[in-house]
């Protein structure tokens, strides 16, 4: 397994660090702009966010990507936070499609779907990119909207299968045999998909192993994760995998206090916490990455070069490097020889399907 990030895509992190400085700074707006590159013609490229930036999660990754699109590639980007009121994102994003100020609009999460099958038709002049979800392309035809799908499952097994490892050997402050935690921000496909893949890498690596699972109800409720955390800490939970946003800030903070152990997602948790609070980074044993990022940087290159295909859906796994585990922190740069090979086995079963990893979207995958 390639445990050592890739030289571009830090380069592509750094950069993307120094335009969000840029673009937050003396800004309380909730519209962004970048444009870092002069001259020639640009592709107009606008993300709508629906929720906030700042959940150190899903929706920084996606700004990230089309932050650091700006940066590389000849295009100009605007960046709209929704806020957290659903009743105002079909208006938000009707408003950027009907503007023409934008070649590509972008959006994410199942629940813009039905916005964006309905504005493909309206307007078919503008490419639509919806990623984390996919249209129905049978009900909407919607030749204009390309679609990136997350295999996290994938991603999440392997997470549940090194939780459950850990929990059966025992962790610095954690006895051995400890059970395993989940803290779910809502019951949507994507979140039951982590929850599957988690599951079952728990029990592929020990079936009797005791694990605890619990929603919030709230992607932006630190809160009511850390709340949940500490419950299900004090019942025996060593290690809790969380899958809610801005909302699984609290479960890592619960795993600071309660000196237990906390998985994230989608974007680097102990990376995040490591400069500024460490004793918090020594609490996250990994994250599992969707990299959200990396995959709108490609869609915005390919749409460049005429390439990308609108029209279709495409669904990234382990196998073509769209999930895999964060693979530095204190836990994991101690990993035993013999647990990471485990993890390189169970991995590459999986990339040459002779694992079935279990998924909320019917059966296995």
């Amino acid at each position: 397994m390639q445990w050592k990030e890739h030289a571009s895509r830090l380069a592509a992190r750094g950069a993307w660090l120094v335009l969000l400085a840029a673009l937050l700074y003396g800004l309380n707006g909730i519209a962004h702009s970048l444009d870092t590159r002069a001259g020639g013609t640009r592709l107009r490229v606008a993300l709508f966010v629906n929720g906030t930036l700042g959940d150190k999660s899903f929706f920084d990754a996606a700004a990230r990507g089309v932050g650091t699109a700006a940066a590389q590639l000849p295009l100009t980007a605007r960046i709209v936070e929704g806020g957290t009121d659903p009743s105002r994102w079909q208006a938000a994003l009707t408003d950027l499609a009907d503007s023409g100020d934008y070649d590509v609009v972008i959006a994410g999460t199942f629940t813009m779907v039905p916005y964006v099958e309905s504005l493909a038709a309206r307007f078919p002049a503008t490419r639509f990119i919806v990623y984390d979800a996919t249209v129905d392309y049978a009900r909407c035809g919607c030749r204009n909207v390309y679609s990136m799908r997350f295999r996290q499952n994938e991603g999440a097994y392997l997470a549940g299968f090194l939780a459950a490892r850990l929990m059966r050997r025992g962790l610095p402050g954690v006895p051995a045999g400890s059970g395993a935690g989940i803290v779910g921000g809502m019951q949507f496909p994507v979140i039951e998909d982590f929850i599957a893949g988690f599951t079952g890498g728990v029990r592929a690596a020990a079936p009797g192993l005791p694990l605890q699972t619990q929603y919030a109800n709230a992607f932006s409720d630190p809160a009511a994760g850390k709340e949940i955390a500490r419950i299900q800490y004090g019942r025996g939970a060593g290690v809790i995998f969380h899958a809610a946003g801005a909302t699984g800030q609290g479960v890592n903070e619960a795993a600071e206090e309660a000196r237990r152990y906390a998985i994230g997602v989608d974007m680097d948790q102990y990376a995040l916490y490591q400069a500024q609070h460490p004793a918090r980074a020594k609490a996250i044993v990994t994250s599992v990455l969707k990299d959200v990022d990396v995959g709108l940087v490609r869609a915005l290159r390919l749409t460049l070069d005429g390439k990308l295909a609108y029209g279709q859906v495409e669904s990234l796994g382990l196998k073509e490097g769209g999930v895999r585990l964060a693979p530095h922190s204190a836990v994991m740069d101690a990993l035993p020889a013999d647990l990471r090979a485990e993890l390189d086995v169970q991995r590459d079963a999986i990339v040459a399907g002779r694992v079935k990893v279990p998924t909320a979207f019917g059966g296995a995958q």
